[in-house]
């Protein structure tokens, strides 16, 4: 065990056991991706292929800026993982004849039979985490996290739409704060509005 993990764990069950939710799930995925990362390794797969290669398993021939927007990273980011993922075989990038704008990504053989290989890795990987939780447990883990996913996505969305209120009313000179309570005020009468 690292002294990074062996510091995390003492400071969720010593210093803070009671710190934000966010952070306790921001160390588990760090913990997840150092112990994919430590399997990638062994077979020479730098753990940011790992992100592009799943997307491109699931649907091959995007657009660099579909890469992207997929992987929540900036293009650039994108492009030199393209440009290293090509050197190592892994995929070929071409342009349409109908197309020269967009540059298209398509896993190569190489690529493809990386999947074979690699997703076991990541099953043992979620195997080796919950190793010692009851299955109840688990599915409950899982229902809390899928919750909170939809709830951010929702408070996601009305920061949004308060957002838009508010530049909207800047641009016409009216009162912010008053144009967004406007706004949650029409959506709490809104039927089946929450």
């Amino acid at each position: 065990m690292s002294n990074d993990t062996q510091n995390i764990i003492r400071h969720w069950r010593e210093a803070v056991p009671n710190d934000r939710l966010a952070h306790l799930i921001r160390d588990a995925s760090r913990a997840f991706h150092r112990a994919l990362q430590v399997r990638l390794a062994r077979h020479g797969v730098p753990f940011g292929h790992w992100t592009f290669l799943r997307i491109l398993w699931e649907s091959d021939g995007l657009t660099q800026k579909e890469l992207s927007e997929r992987a929540g990273v900036m293009e650039p980011t994108t492009f030199t993982a393209m440009k290293a993922m090509e050197a190592l075989g892994y995929i070929e990038r071409r342009q349409l004849p109908t197309n020269k704008k967009n540059m298209y990504v398509y896993l190569s053989d190489e690529g493809r039979a990386l999947k074979k290989l690699l997703v076991p890795l990541a099953e043992e990987t979620n195997n080796v985490s919950i190793e010692g939780i009851a299955p109840e447990h688990i599915k409950l883990t899982r229902t809390v996290l899928l919750a909170m996913i939809e709830n951010l996505a929702r408070d996601e969305l009305q920061q949004e739409k308060t957002a838009s209120v508010r530049r909207r009313a800047m641009a016409t000179d009216r009162d912010p704060l008053e144009s967004a309570e406007k706004v949650k005020i029409t959506e709490k009468k809104k039927p089946g509005g929450r």
